[in-house]
């Protein structure tokens, strides 16, 4: 059997990387960014202009000949109109922690007693494309996909298993947090979950062939 193909994740969050490596049942051998190549600077103004942006960014940067996936997901909160959004990893201020994150969201929730929040996740896939002739450049496909999964904030950070806003998101209808639940029961609601089984599907109608496909 053939190995799969390397795909590079537009990210050096270490959690992010496993999540994903989880997430796509083997299609792709994972990759993190090597630290000589620069993140792109996120100036879109929504979640699929961020991960277009960095998703190419990196591909170009790469050379055009190694996929690269890119995600970019955030915490929409329905009292702070939608807010920390495209924010949420800087929410608290640039290289902020997860911790400080939280811990600012919960400040800003304080007193207020609407506390429905749903988490977006927009996956963006820049595939190189051979040439059908060998004097040809090297093209590119670009694949999108969304997921999201609604819930509430709690008013404490509960459990540990995850990163980001996990120990303080209650998906609707369960009693833990997605910190609380272990890796394989996540994986079926999260926001990145439905956004990667998304993109397997795209790649399944457009007949791309990777493993697990």
């Amino acid at each position: 059997m053939s190995e799969p193909p390397v795909v590079v994740l537009a990210t050096r969050n270490a959690g992010k990387a496993r999540e994903f490596d989880r997430l796509l049942e083997g299609a792709f051998e994972v990759r993190t960014l090597r630290a000589d190549i620069a993140l792109p600077e996120e100036t879109g103004e929504t979640f699929t202009e961020n991960a277009c942006l960095k998703a190419e960014g990196v591909f170009a940067a790469l050379g055009g000949s190694t996929a690269v996936l890119a995600d970019d997901s955030g915490l929409q909160v329905t009292a702070l109109s939608g807010a920390p959004g495209v924010q949420s990893a800087r929410y608290a201020g640039e290289g902020a922690r997860d911790e400080e994150n939280v811990q600012k969201l919960l400040a800003a929730l304080r007193g207020r007693g609407d506390r429905t929040a749903r988490f977006v996740c927009v996956l963006c896939l820049v595939l190189p494309v051979p040439p059908m002739e060998p004097s040809a450049q090297m093209t590119q496909a670009r694949f999108m996909a969304e997921g999201l999964v609604e819930g509430t904030i709690t008013r404490v950070p509960r459990g540990s298993d995850g990163f980001g806003y996990d120990p303080v998101f209650q998906p609707l209808g369960w009693s833990e947090t997605l910190a609380e639940a272990d890796p394989a029961r996540k994986d079926t609601i999260s926001h990145r979950g439905a956004a990667a089984r998304a993109l397997l599907a795209r790649l399944r109608e457009a007949e791309v062939t990777v493993h697990g496909t």
